[in-house]
């Protein structure tokens, strides 16, 4: 008899899972991002920041969900993708549009219900002033006041100066409390803390401190009416409502009309519709200068990609020629504008350009008898940023070029050679072409990049020279996006924040348009 024995596979042990990759510590995680982002979002709230509080809670619950959930497993790898881009794309962008369609400026920065607090902080004297005195040390003071009309002292009972808002029943002084008086300097550093004091006076009236020796009865100065919006004026009885349209407090009349010149400050903000988008287009002010400055951008930005690339790819062939002796050499001086950091470059060539003192005026004065005013001539001055642009600009198309020239097959030239070929119709008709198609993405995204080149302008020449009969400032040299930080930052009468959005807005649309444009372009020239 034959027995037969059955081979069994050992159970498998359970491997142990890393400690941070446990369903426990998933979901402690998940907790604790829940309950802090719960504060953050309790805390928006409060502080009446509505809209952060509805967005922190859609991204942090939509994050949670995805992470905690195994169905969707698969989006929790997109997900931090897509917020990066909703936070640092698409919000901005919708907040400038929603900034673009209001009067948002520096006059115009707080909500309505922020603008009535701070005019109903506001307060004025109603009544008698009387000198006052610190008396005693140590922590324990007394508060005295002289009524010099009825040569009457009057004297607090004993308190400490913490910072809390106190009233002190003022009472007559009777004797001599021997107590010595504080100086001058012990009021000043307890000045914040002698501000939170009440004196309430034997007949009811209360004063508070309005100098360094002075308590004085104070009233509000404004009042709020009973429709929870109209304010009336305490000392002189006017009535201001509020007027939308302009997003001030204003004066108004006994027929209710507004009255000219009487608005008041801080002002609030409020829809406009498409004021400023039609100020850009009608305002004679604004719509020269920003058609001259979008041909201008245009230019400079066509111009700049069209130099760079022919100046980086003739000295991407001279480099590589192969008679050359010390190619390496050559290389490493043309690529160091490269290296060097964009903004000392720009100061330098600043400083060079400079109409009295620069090296360039120096030198071109004693061989040419020439002293350009770079700073203050439109043309001259716009000459001098294609310069130096170019000058930046060049080394990166070079590096670009000596890579692709690589690409192109020797055969090519051997073959052009044997048909007699000059080297100028070799670079025509092999190297402009093969080199053209591959670098069409980049030149339309140097484009992009020169329209919106910013650092350049303000370092160079701030805009400059500025344009006459413009009711916005505005200079020869602007950018649209140099003449939009002007508008929102350097304006005159207030700084503009939803003209310059609406701007910015203008421009995203059109360099949009542009870059459409350039891709149709690039498809039709690949095809061909």
């Amino acid at each position: 008899m034959q027995l037969s024995v059955a081979h069994t596979t050992p159970p498998r042990l359970p491997q142990n899972k890393k400690w941070w990759r446990s369903a426990m510590f998933t979901r402690s995680l998940l907790g604790l991002v829940a309950v802090l982002n719960g504060y953050l979002i309790v805390q928006m709230y409060a502080q009446r920041e509505y809209l952060f509080a509805m967005l922190t809670l859609l991204l942090a619950g939509t994050g949670i969900y995805l992470f905690a959930s195994r169905k969707a497993y698969s989006w929790r790898y997109v997900y931090p993708g897509l917020v990066g881009m909703g936070l640092f794309v698409l919000f901005p962008l919708f907040c400038t549009i929603g900034i673009a369609f209001t009067n948002y400026s520096a006059v115009h920065q707080l909500s309505f219900e922020r603008a009535q607090s701070v005019i109903l902080d506001r307060q004025f004297q109603s009544g008698n002033t009387l000198n006052f005195t610190l008396l005693g040390s140590d922590g324990h003071w007394q508060l005295q006041l002289q009524d010099s009309e009825t040569n009457q002292t009057l004297l607090s009972a004993p308190f400490a100066l913490d910072n809390q808002p106190q009233r002190l029943n003022m009472v007559p002084k009777t004797a001599d409390t021997g107590a010595t008086k504080a100086p001058l300097k012990v009021i000043t550093q307890n000045r914040q803390a002698l501000g939170q004091l009440t004196a309430v006076m034997p007949d009811g009236s209360e004063l508070v401190m309005s100098s360094l020796r002075q308590f004085s009865a104070i009233k509000p100065l404004y009042t709020l009416q009973e429709d929870d919006r109209g304010l009336r004026n305490n000392q002189t009885g006017e009535l201001y409502q509020p007027n939308d349209e302009m997003g001030f407090y204003q004066a108004v009349d006994a027929k209710g009309e507004w009255i000219a010149d009487t608005r008041m400050s801080p002002g609030y903000t409020v829809t406009i519709g498409w004021d400023n988008f039609l100020r850009v287009l009608q305002d004679k002010g604004i719509q020269q200068p920003f058609i001259k400055i979008f041909i201008w951008t245009v230019l400079f930005a066509g111009l700049t990609v069209m130099f760079t690339l022919a100046v980086g790819m003739v000295l991407a062939c001279l480099v590589q020629w192969q008679p050359l002796k010390g190619k390496a050499m050559y290389r490493l001086l043309l690529i160091l504008p490269y290296a060097v950091p964009g903004f000392i470059s720009i100061l330098i060539f600043k400083g060079l350009f400079n109409q009295s003192f620069g090296e360039i005026n120096m030198l071109l004065e004693q061989m040419f008898g020439l002293k350009p005013e770079w700073f203050t001539n439109p043309m001259l001055a716009k000459a001098m940023i294609l310069i130096v642009n170019v000058w930046l600009g060049y080394p990166y198309m070079m590096i670009l070029c000596m890579g692709l020239l690589k690409a192109i097959p020797d055969d090519l030239y051997e073959a052009s050679a044997l048909d007699g070929a000059t080297p100028l119709q070799n670079f025509f008709r092999i190297t402009l072409p093969l080199l053209i198609k591959p670098l069409t993405p980049l030149l339309i995204a140097c484009f992009a990049f020169n329209f919106n080149n910013f650092v350049l302008i303000q370092l160079l020449t701030n805009g400059g020279p500025n344009m006459l009969g413009t009711s916005t400032p505005a200079g020869n040299t602007d950018l649209l996006v140099s003449y939009t930080y002007r508008i929102a930052f350097e304006g005159s009468g207030g700084q503009d924040f939803g003209l310059a959005a609406a701007i910015a807005t203008l421009i995203f649309l059109l360099v949009g348009a542009l870059a459409i444009l350039n891709l149709k372009a690039s498809k039709l020239s690949v095809e061909q």
